[in-house]
């Protein structure tokens, strides 16, 4: 199996970035957590905080790969062109969230690449990502 996790805007910043919310450990320390944890699924990361470079990497990936977990971050909320990439690929893809979105702001409430996606996950930190791969499964 062959799984890709795409991070957008601001997620290069895990481990700095606002604590309190998204927790201290960088995505890199915790992608090492998973590839130890599923050494039998070929994992490929990728982040970009340019909403163009994801929709590339959707492109790129979706015709080829077993599923795409991703966490559009605040493109999530505004982005019809990502909403559009991913209905177009065959790849099934899971959104994700670290944080629990419908917790926070109002305008985080709605995502507009939900209805595109296979399912979302959302609230549960880094494990967000464990239980997206676990849902490939």
């Amino acid at each position: 199996m062959k799984l890709l996790i795409i991070n957008g805007p601001n997620l290069n910043l895990l481990g700095t970035r606002e604590t309190s919310v998204y927790g201290d450990q960088t995505f890199e320390e915790y992608y090492k957590t998973l590839e130890n944890k599923f050494k039998n699924i070929e994992l490929a990361y990728y982040q970009s905080n340019i909403e163009g470079e994801l929709i590339n990497k959707l492109h790129e990936f979706g015709f080829t790969y077993d599923g795409i977990i991703l966490n559009a971050g605040g493109y999530t909320h505004t982005s019809v062109a990502l909403r559009d990439a991913i209905a177009a690929i065959k790849t099934p893809v899971i959104e994700v969230h670290i944080s629990n979105v419908y917790a926070r702001e109002d305008f985080r409430h709605t995502s507009l690449i939900a209805p595109k996606c296979k399912g979302s996950i959302t609230g549960f930190g880094l494990d967000s990502y464990r239980l997206a791969i676990e849902s490939f499964l």
